[in-house]
Order: structure tokens, then sequence, then C-alpha cells
């Protein structure tokens, strides 16, 4: 396929990591324009986004009760569309264009599963599980939802959607980063009463912030319609009083004797991602949903496995602290911030250490056993994922990419500045699409794909002796997904959630690095 030209220029290179989804040939003179904004680059137009195909599509291939659900959202949308549209002539600055983008990153998988392994570093072990309970059940109702749904983000136009990394290739109802912002957000709420009064009434305050900044600026970037924020409001709180009312006998039964909670376990977490909903279109809510069952399956074990076999505090086995953690010197304060930095890098640098050995590892194992087993009875199969009978072997990654889709940095999908960028997944248009980029028109789908499916997309910009920046396409290659990558991502990422939550706070112990940063509390 030839490389398409884009006519978009540009008098200045892009200077942010996230871009406009607003086509360039949309007039927008209804309305009057904000005075000044944002320097950003428009790439692709977004008409493409899952969800967009024709109701048709989606009548044949979701059960009633489904498309009924996803008909009646789609309805919303198109009026709360215009109500965005609306809402953003009159708000939009670019101070808070960069805001509230930027902000999004604190309601992302990126930003809790990079602060999460600190907890068990530093000895809250039951905080940090009861946050990743919450978290990892409000992405795996969310993503599940989605899927079932199959309901698109506000349409653009009329909105113009601001948006950094890859959630816009997810389906828009409910929202996930309102789920977990209220979820996250009531859970620490609920543990305040036992923090030191002094400040009780500023955490209050910041997390009272930290939930507008999130649910409004979903609403403010055109990432998701009234109705998806609130139903992602209302799912976090559901979540919320779960784990605050039966959070503690949780707690109490990971650490049972005996085997009844892997035996428990490892079939309902594996049950939970094979039984996951199939989209319409090829969605990498799925892929969520395997990382964080698989990552809450590994700390269950741990905590079980810390229990039976000695290593948690109620067994004497955590004694030490971090080094200067009393604090009454500022050389105290210096040690114990070099510590804590060495655990932080160490922790984080042996989680991708796991990774890069585990992936591919399994990806050279797996096949022929699951070719294997194919030979005796039907594997199970999901849309979009390549059965091990039809491939030798997984491709390699391209590149050093340590943190996978789930939790790949906002960056990722950045266009502009010198070389190339891969914008990840772009959902392109595929033959039986009659609107779209006619770049992608030829390009083949799954035999038994329904809806679109996603391509890699790489941008070169050349840039002439005025300094226009020109982007193009220089190629685009569909993104394939192997069954053996599902079986990868539970392993590897059960592995994540094993080594954050046990062996490396075991490791620090024994290099008496310490793991306790206070007075010694249950484990």
């Amino acid at each position: 396929m030839s490389a398409p030209t884009l006519s978009i220029t540009t008098t200045k290179k892009p200077k942010h990591s996230f871009y406009l989804h607003d086509p360039p040939s949309t007039p927008r003179s209804e309305s009057p324009t904000p005075a000044a904004k944002p320097e950003f680059n428009p790439i692709l137009p977004e008409s493409d986004g899952p969800g967009t195909l024709p109701d048709d599509v989606y009548d044949a291939a979701l059960s009633w009760w489904r498309a009924g659900a996803r008909r009646f959202l789609v309805r919303n949308l198109k009026t709360e569309s215009r109500w965005l549209a609306s809402m953003q002539e009159t708000v939009r600055t670019p101070w808070l264009d960069t805001y509230f983008v930027y902000t999004s990153s604190l309601g992302t998988h990126t930003f809790f599963m990079t602060v999460l392994p600190a907890f068990f570093f530093f000895g809250y072990h039951e905080m940090g599980r009861g946050l990743l309970n919450v978290l990892a059940t409000g992405v795996y109702l969310a993503s599940l939802i989605k899927d079932l749904i199959c309901s698109p983000r506000p349409f653009a136009p009329p909105v113009t959607r601001l948006t950094m990394g890859s959630h816009h290739l997810e389906y828009g109802f409910p929202s996930t980063h309102s789920t977990n912002s209220v979820s996250i957000a009531l859970y620490i709420y609920s543990l305040l009463p036992a923090a030191p009064w002094p400040y009780i009434w500023p955490a209050r305050i910041l997390l009272g912030w930290y939930v507008f900044s999130i649910v409004f600026g979903r609403l403010y970037c055109a990432m998701h319609s009234f109705t998806d924020c609130i139903a992602g409001i209302l799912l976090g709180s559901a979540i919320a009083s779960v784990q605050w009312m039966y959070g503690a006998a949780f707690e109490n039964w990971m650490g049972t004797n005996g085997w009844q909670v892997p035996m428990a376990v490892i079939p309902l977490c594996l049950i939970l991602v094979h039984k996951h909903a199939e989209p319409v279109d090829d969605c990498p809510c799925f892929e969520d949903a395997i990382a964080f069952v698989s990552v809450v399956m590994g700390s269950i074990l741990s905590k079980w496995h810390a229990a039976n076999f000695g290593l948690d505090t109620a067994h004497g086995f955590y004694t030490s602290r971090t080094p200067g953690w009393d604090g009454h010197e500022w050389n105290d304060w210096g040690m114990w911030l070099l510590f804590a930095s060495v655990k932080m890098v160490v922790g984080v640098l042996a989680i991708f250490g796991w990774r890069l050995v585990a992936k591919p590892t399994l990806h050279i194992l797996l096949p022929p056993i699951f070719r294997t087993l194919a030979r005796a009875f039907t594997l199970p199969h999901r849309r979009f994922y390549t059965p091990a009978t039809d491939y030798s072997t997984v491709p390699p990654e391209k590149g050093l990419h340590p943190v996978p889709s789930v939790i790949g940095l906002g960056s990722r999908g950045q266009v502009g500045g010198e070389g190339t960028a891969l914008l990840p997944r772009y959902t392109g248009g595929m033959k039986m699409r009659s609107r779209g980029l006619a770049a992608f028109a030829d390009m083949e789908r799954e035999k038994d794909a329904v809806g679109m499916g996603m391509v890699d997309v790489v941008i070169k910009e050349k840039e002439d002796s005025a300094r226009n920046v020109t982007p193009q396409i220089v190629s685009v290659e569909p993104v394939k997904h192997y069954d053996a990558d599902v079986l990868t991502k539970v392993i590897v990422y059960c592995g994540i959630g094993w080594l954050a939550c046990e062996w490396l706070p075991v490791m620090f112990e024994v290099l008496e690095w310490g793991v306790m940063s206070g007075p010694v509390s249950s484990i």
C-alpha cells in the first residue's frame, strides 16, 4: 500500500504530547472560537472510532438487550455531543486544555500501576491491596460494560476531542477514569479517620479536587458524555462501598490456612478472563481486564503464601524500617530518601526484568502447546485473536517496550518532533465502511471479525524552508492479536503482582533496606 500524504500544515512543530481529534475540513463558524488555542497538530479524524459503524452492524452482532442499550445511549450521545461542544466553546482556554489533558493521567492505569508498588515496598500492604482491589474491580467492570454495549465516545464534530495516549480507541460508556477516581477517592476517604487530625481536612479537599479534575476533565476534553461520567461515578461509588463493607473480611480470608484460597482464586480469575464480553470492534478494553485481574490474582496469592509460610509481620518476619524513618535530623531525611529511591528503582527494574524475560519465553512455549491441545479438542477463541494453528511463532516486539499497552506511557501517542512516532493502534476504516480515510480502504478484515480492526500508523513529518510541517503516513499495519498472548498476559501480570506484593518486600527485608516506615503494623 502506498504511503498517502495528509493535507495538514502547521506553522510550528507540535510541542505537546497530545493532539486534537477535530477534522480540519469541518467548519466551526456557528459558534465563536476561543481567542487562543494551543498549537496542537490534528493528525487523523476520529470518525472511525469504535462504536461508530452503522447501527445495523451492531444490531446484527449484539443480543437484543445489548443493541437496545446501545441505541438508547447513542441517541442521547447525539444531544450530549452538542452540549459538550457548546460548553467547550464557552470555557476552553489554552491553560485549561493543558491542565485537564495532563491531569487525566492521574486517573489512568499508568499512574496507579506506577504508584501502587510503593505501598508494598514501604510496609502498607493492606492499604495497597485495598487500592488494588477497588482499582482492578473498576477497570474490569468498566471494560466489561464497554465491550457489552459498544457505545461510542462523543462525536467529533461537533466536539473537539483532546486526548493523550490511546484511550480514544476504547468505547465510551462508562467512563473508566471517573470510576477509578471516585472509587480510589472514597476508599482513601474511608481511611482518613485513622489519620492524624491536622491532615484530615487537607486530605479531604485534595481528594475532592482530584475527583473534580478527573471527572470534569473527561467532559472538558470531550472524551466522555455526561451519561458516561455519571455511570462511572455510580460504579466507582458502589465498588468503594463494597470494599468498605467487606474489605476487612476479604483481607482475613486471603490469609486462610490450607489450599482453598489458590484453588478458588485461580479458576475464578481464569473464568473472568475467558468470559469477558467480546466487542463488535477491536477494542483494547480486554487487555486492560486481563492485566488487572491477573495482578489481583498475584496479589491474593502473595498474601496467602506469606501468611502460610511465615513471610509476614504476624510471624515476625518484617521487623526493620527504612533507614532514617524517624526523621529527627536532616541527615535522617537524606538517608531515608536515598534508600527509598534505591528501593523504587530496584523494584521497578525487577518488574521490568520479569516481563522482559517471561513474555518472550512464554511466546515460544505456549503456541506449540496450544497446537497440540487443538488436535484433541476445540480451544477457546476470541474475535480478532489468531489461533495458534494459523501461525508458527509470535513476532517479537518492535523495539524495547517493557511496559505493555495497558500501562503504556501516554507519550507513546505523541506525534511531533524529530523522526517518526507510532500512533498506538489507530482504528482505521475497513472495506465495509463508507466513510473513513481512503488510505485504509484496502485493509483486510479478520475472517471472523464483524467490526473494525486496529492499525499501527507511523507518521513522519517533513518541514519546508518556511518551517511548515506536513505530516505523512509512511506505513499502516494491521494490529495482530494471538491467542497465546492472552495466557501470556495472565502469567506475566500475575507474576508482577506477586513480585511487587511479596518477593520484592522480602528481598528488601533480607538486604536490611527496611520495609516498614513507621510503627510495625500487621501486613
